[in-house]
């Protein structure tokens, strides 16, 4: 799930008139009045927009004689910058989110109620997400004579014989005279195709 703080960061970013004021007040700080007659805008506008900047943390007014003066919080757009872009923070953004639903919807998708394949998918990331549930037919702890392995993969299609090139081909499965096996997985054959 998104933190709230990056959503709120992206919300402040996503107009192209506080955009303009960011860029502004990263060179001065800068009076509503002033912000208003530079971007064209009427002041109660600007202060709309400086309102959901200052939400997100990127600005800050201090009061000098009537005015308020607004400025940016450089530190407060690296830090979010710097927490994005790094290696760590990145993939936090995708917490939460199933991997396997596209995989799930494509199985819906191309069986039948009683699990036969329709079709053999022809493109190939939902070839992929089809051999993937395939092989989980085979223990991963045994070998299978060819015709064994067509029995099993006759249930989802008769064309047992490029199943069988596919899943080879895909390495979810080696062979090695006339014997079938289901290699060790490192990751969903989908995910790593996307």
């Amino acid at each position: 799930m998104l933190e709230p703080d990056l959503l709120t960061f992206f919300k402040a970013l996503a107009d192209a008139n506080r955009l303009k004021i960011v860029g502004l007040l990263s060179q001065e700080a800068y009076p509503v009045e002033q912000l208003a007659a530079m971007l064209n805008l009427r002041p109660s506008t600007v202060s709309h927009h400086l309102s959901r900047l200052a939400e997100a943390g990127l600005v800050s007014a201090r009061a000098e004689g009537y005015y308020s003066v607004y400025r940016l919080e450089v530190r407060a757009l690296e830090a979010m910058a710097q927490r994005l872009l790094s290696r760590e923070g990145l993939p936090e953004v995708a917490a939460g989110i199933d991997r396997t639903a596209y995989d799930r919807k494509v199985i819906a998708d191309f069986s039948a109620p009683d699990g036969h394949l329709k079709t053999i998918p022809a493109q190939h990331k939902k070839l992929l997400a089809i051999l993937g549930h395939i092989v989980r037919s085979f223990d991963s702890d045994r070998r299978y004579p060819e015709p064994e392995v067509n029995a099993i993969l006759r249930r989802f299609h008769e064309d047992t014989a490029t199943l069988r090139r596919e899943l080879v081909g895909a390495g979810l499965m080696a062979r090695e005279a006339g014997q079938y096996w289901r290699v060790a997985e490192t990751s969903t054959p989908s995910a790593a195709g996307r």
